[in-house]
This record gives structure tokens, C-alpha cells and sequence, in this order.
């Protein structure tokens, strides 16, 4: 748990939105550098950027139906643009088609429906002339980049960093959360590791002590991810799924988020249509909180500014799991208890909750608990799950199976699957256990 926000881990499932002028392209979020393309060749989009269908209160309600507790928008992300009114750039949504800051409209439709407020932003910037040509940057082969970097200042750009971190902290009243991204320098990715770039920018460049010092200054209660190169609140795993509760070097156990995706990208990507199933995503969240995280699961709004069809059936698919199966993510976290194969154990308090991955034919065992439980029923309809406990020495003959180990639960399920994307058992575990 974060002491100064508990709500984060109570929350278990939140809503990331990439959103910015690499929806036009609709290419990857990544679009400006992977295709190497020039400031002055890129603002084509800031010209043309004019999101007529955007309603962040259908954002803020396709989150609550899924059932997310919090929302976290890229106010920049590293090509540069700004979704607000910022008084330190016109590279900003006021100065487009729009006319106006449209985060603002965010803060008011994500508060509005009850959930938490989040903002990510970039630390990386490539639209702006004093940060350093590096092996991340669109320039990185141009002809001139030596020359075009002995102008510029990263001290300049850390100055600016501040000031826009310092505006959207201080403009929007509370805000709940904070995803910087990214850090890339030799600490984190010295020479000979796979994702080692020449130049890469780290806590010195984001003068990351004094700007982490500025969040909790400006917002105490809120929680901070660990990108800045300096340990946060939480630590964030991307696009893969942890193989077991993260922990410190020291064994200790870490508070964390895996952010994900729906289809590989983080912005809107037209002819991008490898999608996750819901059932899988359903088991990311599932595994997620059985190892003690949370789950960020990204969408990307089109260049007009609604949410592509294809992310809205997968948010009402999870969202019609989620109204019967919630309480076995809410506040849930690890078990003490070894769950059997294709299935994850989620606990709070003295429920346990079993969510099988694959359907087994009539009985399931479960390893430790005879002797523990109450009372154990299908969480989707309430419906009784009969179980017995074991009765030595018995041979199996016939149509009777022979004993399981010693203090093992068997339960005794339908032959048929539950229609649900992930059927879950809650058991009520006796006083004590």
C-alpha cells in the first residue's frame, strides 16, 4: 500500500489514454521518430488538428462501465504537443483547429464521474530546440546533427520541463497521479544492453530530485511512477506481465502497474488490428492482482477525438465481467494459498477467490484447504459449488477417483462452463485461516 493513497491499490484497474497529434497520422505514438520526420514537416498536424467529436465525458463512462477507478491522459507525450493552454509554448491545443485546452475538459468529465485524475507526461520532448539530438530523436541522422546540437541547452529544456510540470500541477485543482516517461540513460541502460542509445538523458538531465520534490510540494497526496531514474511510489512494468509479486533488491515487496495495451500500440493505429481478446485481458488484470498490481489498460482516441469501435468492445466486454466478478479485484491482492494449474488465487480478508483460466472437467483440487472453508459458490450467479474434503486410502476404481494428498479441497463443478469470459469460485474461508 502507498500510505499517503491507498485508493491505488484498492483500485487494482485504471484507463490510459495516448491521445495527441500522432492520432492523424494514426501510425503509433512513436510516428515522428520511426519515420524520422523534421519539426517543421510534423506541425502539419498541429495545423490540422481539429478533434470535433471529442467528449471526454464518453471517455470518463466507457472507464466507470469497464470498471476502472482512475483515468491517466498523455498531456505531452515526446513528440512535444500539449493538450493544455501551457503560457511556455504555442506547440499546444490552443493553438490549433480546437481552440482551446482541452485537458481541462478531461479533469472536469474523469473527476465528474468519480473517478481519480491522472496525468502522464513526457520528459522526453522532440519538437523542442534545446533538447539534445540523441539516439531516440527523429534527427539522429541528420547530416547537421552535431551541429544543430552545439545550440542547444539541456538546461534550458530542464528549465521549461519544470515550468510546464509546475503548470499542470498547480491549474486543475487535485490530481491523483503522475506517469512521467521515460528515463534512458547510461544508469538505466549502460553500454552493451539491448536498448542502450547514444545520448540518452537520465535524472541529471530531468534534474530529477528538485522535480520530484515540485510534485510533492505542489500535490502531496499524489503517486508518482518510478521513470524519473528515482525511486517513486510505484514501479511500472510495460507490456509483459510479471512473473511473480515484484519485489526490491532486498526481497521486499513493491507496490506496481503493468501498463498495457489493447493491440501492441499506445496511440490510435488504423490498420493495427491485432487485439487482445477479452478473456485474455480479463486473465492480465486477474494475474495482475494475484501478484499483488494493478493494471493500466491503454486506449487510443482517433484524430477526431472519440474511441475507436474496436477498443469500446473490448472496454464493455471486460466492463460485463467486471459487474459480477468485481469484488475479486477490488482490494484483492496475493494468496498465502497455491491455486491448481490454469488458475489464479486472489485474496481479501477471509474470501478467496479462484478464477480458472481453463475449465476443468467436474472436480478441481485444491491443494491446502481441507478443513478451511465455509461455504464456496460461483461468484457470477451465487449458485452453490459443492466440495468434499479427503478421504484416505482410497483406490481409484472404476468411476471413483482415488484420494488426493492430504489436505486437499475438492470441489465438484457443472460439466458445462459458466457463460463468463473467466468463471470465478469465491470461498469463504473459516474464522482464522
Amino acid at each position: 500500500m502507498i500510505e499517503h493513497a491507498p485508493w491505488f491499490t484498492e483500485a487494482r484497474f485504471g484507463m490510459f489514454v495516448h491521445w495527441g497529434l500522432y492520432a492523424l497520422p494514426a501510425r503509433h505514438e512513436w510516428v515522428m521518430t520511426r519515420e524520422q520526420t523534421s519539426t517543421e514537416e510534423y506541425q502539419k498536424y498541429q495545423r490540422h488538428f481539429d478533434p470535433d467529436l471529442y467528449d471526454p465525458r464518453e471517455w470518463a463512462q466507457a472507464a466507470k462501465r469497464a470498471g476502472m477507478k482512475y483515468v491517466v491522459l498523455t498531456t505531452k507525450h515526446h513528440e512535444g504537443f500539449c493538450l493544455w493552454d501551457s503560457a511556455l509554448t504555442d506547440y499546444q491545443a490552443a493553438k490549433t483547429p480546437a481552440g482551446r485546452d482541452l485537458l481541462a475538459e478531461y479533469v472536469d468529465a474523469v473527476r465528474a464521474a468519480g473517478l481519480k485524475v491522472g496525468f502522464y507526461h513526457s520528459l522526453i520532448d522532440w519538437h523542442h530546440l534545446d533538447f539534445p539530438i540523441d539516439g531516440h530523436h527523429p534527427l539522429r541522422n541528420h547530416l547537421d546533427a552535431a551541429a544543430l546540437n552545439a545550440s542547444r541547452e539541456i538546461s534550458r529544456y530542464r528549465d521549461y520541463l519544470h515550468g510546464q510540470v509546475r503548470e499542470l500541477l498547480s491549474n486543475y485543482g487535485r490530481i491523483d497521479y503522475l506517469f512521467f516517461d521515460f528515463s534512458y540513460g547510461l544508469a538505466s541502460y549502460p553500454e552493451g544492453h539491448p536498448d542502450h542509445v547514444w545520448g540518452g538523458k537520465g535524472s541529471d538531465a530531468w534534474g530529477s530530485t528538485e522535480l520530484l520534490a515540485l510534485v510533492r510540494e505542489l500535490q502531496p497526496e499524489i503517486v508518482v511512477n518510478d521513470r524519473l531514474e528515482i525511486p517513486g511510489d510505484f514501479v511500472t512494468p510495460e507490456q509483459y506481465q510479471p512473473a511473480g509479486p515484484m519485489v526490491d533488491d532486498e526481497g521486499r515487496p513493491l507496490v506496481w502497474e503493468a501498463c498495457q495495451t489493447l493491440n501492441g500500440s499506445w496511440g490510435y493505429d488504423r490498420d493495427n488490428d491485432d487485439y487482445k481478446s477479452v478473456p485474455m485481458l480479463i486473465r492480465m488484470l486477474v494475474d495482475g492482482v494475484a501478484k499483488g498490481g494493478n493494471m493500466l489498460l491503454n486506449v487510443g482516441p482517433t484524430g477526431r477525438g472519440n474511441l475507436d469501435p474496436r477498443a469500446i468492445g473490448s472496454l464493455q466486454g471486460i466492463g460485463d465481467w467486471m459487474a459480477l466478478h468485481a469484488r475479486s479485484i477490488y482490494g484483492a491482492g496475493p494468496s498465502e494459498f497455491r491455486p491448481p494449474a490454469d488458475a489464479r488465487y486472489t485474496q481479501r480478508g477471509d474470501r478467496l477467490y479462484l478464477h480458472l483460466f481453463a475449465w476443468p472437467f467436474e472436480h478441481v483440487h485444491l491443494p491446502g484447504l481441507d478443513g478451511k472453508v465455509d461455504y464456496a459458490q460461483l461468484l457470477h450467479d451465487a449458485s452453490e459449488v459443492a466440495m468434499h474434503g479427503v478421504v484416505e486410502g482410497i483406490g481409484a476404481q472404476n468411476t471413483m477417483p482415488g484420494s488426493q494428498p492430504a489436505g486437499t479441497l475438492t470441489l465438484r463443478l457443472p460439466v458445462k462452463q459458466p457463460g463468463v469470459a473467466v468463471p470465478v469460485i469465491e470461498i469463504f474461508l473459516k474464522e482464522g485461516q
